[in-house]
């Protein structure tokens, strides 16, 4: 199991340089500017869906900035959200979810903080998210799968099943999210129970239980979504994170609901749209999942390609006849570009994992940190709805948490009354859907 901060795999980088060897912040910021102009990927995307149930959401933002004003802090940010029983937990998670992610993250970050805090910033909007749509007393429920990508670096976090793949230069394919499934999810069928929900099959005439396993009260196959108020708070919001550095190569991400996936495998859509540009990609691994099962849910797809900087396009043509003295002449030409292109295949495919966490405890994925929580004017502020909060109105997640290991309840992050009332109904610890005053 992850640690509270889950598994971070980055290496602190600590420049010593002496004082005669300082250099002016202008000149070091140009540096950056231009490294970063020069290393940085370009990103192209393309979407392709098939309507059945209209329920089907997704959002494209391609001129996010971490720094307003400044082109060189771009990112992009890419969602599908497959909603069930109505839309109306699809259309608000799509039009609220981004500004709640950032709007947790704390400002004046450079790059590799900003990336830093992203996973905690992204398990605050999600459940931000969810707590306001249930305040409007609908029950409707959504999926969200989020992807962050910014240069190299690739984020994603999502609840449900639509899923997120990478394949990688050079045909190696990986998942970059987790099916929150009942039927497939062992350890989520156990927390669910533990929670206080009822896992089972649909019971028709004579007791036969028919279909996937479902969560009582509602008949929800999935253990976390947004929404959902109708079925119990043990159905979170919290989303598994995984955080991934490509190499130069860079690589194509599939983001899709679950009507590609429940038709085609992880491989199947990535070799199904190799070699075509990102637009022509999304329409073909639509096209094969109904070729493979036809339109039973709403399908939809989008294809995002991480693209090196001046890459080159290779153009391969057909071996041409040519006599024995010429192949001689031409051998070790050849044999040297072999070795060239060897020695490049070598580093195509490599990803670095930064972060991993998929707990459903707030208080673990919050963390534990002392100055987390903290406001500019002086005031608390509410780790997950961002409100100010005077010292004495605070609690703090890890406070009388049964599930937490941390002997300080006083340190934070700090929650206001609403949050903590719904991390405790989330935990099982309070009933579902009870405002207690």
């Amino acid at each position: 199991m992850a640690s509270r901060e889950g598994r971070r795999h980055r290496h602190d980088k600590h420049d010593r340089r002496d004082r005669h060897d300082l250099v002016p912040l202008a000149a070091l910021i140009s540096r950056e500017l231009k490294s970063e102009k020069m290393e940085k990927p370009s990103v192209r995307y393309g979407h392709a869906a098939q309507s059945r149930k209209g329920e089907d959401y997704f959002l494209v933002k391609t001129d996010c900035q971490r720094i307003p004003g400044n082109s060189s802090s771009t990112f992009s940010v890419f969602a599908i959200f497959d909603g069930h029983n109505g839309n109306a937990a699809a259309i608000f998670t799509r039009e609220n979810l981004l500004n709640h992610v950032l709007g947790a993250i704390p400002r004046g970050l450079g790059q590799e903080e900003w990336l830093h805090a992203l996973p905690r910033a992204l398990v605050a909007g999600f459940v931000k998210t969810d707590k306001e749509f249930q305040s409007r007393g609908e029950t409707s429920g959504t999926t969200a799968t989020f992807v962050i990508v910014d240069g190299w670096t690739v984020t994603v976090a999502s609840v449900g099943d639509s899923r997120c793949i990478l394949d990688a230069q050079g045909g190696s394919v990986s998942i970059l999210t987790v099916d929150h499934r009942l039927e497939e999810n062992l350890e989520e069928r156990e927390r669910v129970t533990a929670s206080g929900g009822e896992v089972g099959r649909l019971s028709i005439v004579g007791g036969v239980e028919v279909g996937p396993l479902r969560c009582w009260p509602g008949g929800l196959c999935l253990s976390r979504s947004i929404g959902d108020m109708d079925v119990g708070e043990f159905i979170v919001p919290i989303p598994y994170v995984k955080q991934v550095k490509l190499s130069k190569a860079g690589g194509r991400l599939i983001i899709a609901s679950d009507g590609i996936w429940d038709a085609l495998s992880s491989e199947m859509a990535a070799k199904s749209c190799r070699g075509l540009p990102a637009e022509l990609a999304a329409r073909q691994v639509v096209k094969e999942a109904l070729r493979t099962r036809g339109l039973k849910d709403d399908t939809t797809c989008i294809v995002v390609d991480i693209i090196p900087p001046d890459n080159p396009v290779v153009h391969v043509d057909p071996p041409k006849k040519q006599n024995k003295l010429r192949a001689l002449i031409f051998r070790k030409r050849s044999c040297d570009s072999a070795n060239k292109l060897a020695k490049s295949l070598s580093t195509v495919g490599i990803v670095e994992e930064l972060f991993e966490e998929g707990s459903a405890m707030l208080a673990e994925r919050l963390g534990s940190e002392s100055s987390m929580g903290q406001s500019t004017s002086g005031l608390f502020t509410c780790a997950v709805c961002q409100v100010d909060l005077a010292p004495s109105e605070g609690i703090s997640v890890h406070a009388g948490s049964i599930f937490s290991t941390s002997t300080k309840p006083w340190q934070g992050p700090f929650l206001c009354a609403d949050c903590r009332n719904k991390k405790d109904a989330m935990e099982g610890k309070r009933p579902s859907g009870v405002k207690v005053v």
